[in-house]
């Protein structure tokens, strides 16, 4: 799974329409029949994540964590 946003309004297969601008969590060939489509379009540095499921950060950069575990102070 791959969570995307979501360039163009979009109807999933079980009828729930999600919004432009909507981030969604789809499979591989959904998001390829999306990205066809243009739906969504392709991310930089889309190339498997860091996260635990797969998925990337999409939130706001260039700042380094400060929170538990940091070496900073």
């Amino acid at each position: 799974m791959v969570y995307v946003m979501l360039q163009k309004e979009w109807t999933d297969g079980n009828g729930v329409t999600h919004l432009a601008g909507d981030s969604v969590d789809v499979d591989a060939a959904t998001l390829a029949a999306l990205q066809a489509q243009g739906i969504v379009s392709e991310q930089a540095g889309s190339g498997g994540g860091g996260g635990k499921d797969g998925s990337e950060w999409v939130g706001p950069g260039g700042t380094e964590w400060v929170g538990p575990g940091s070496t900073k102070p």
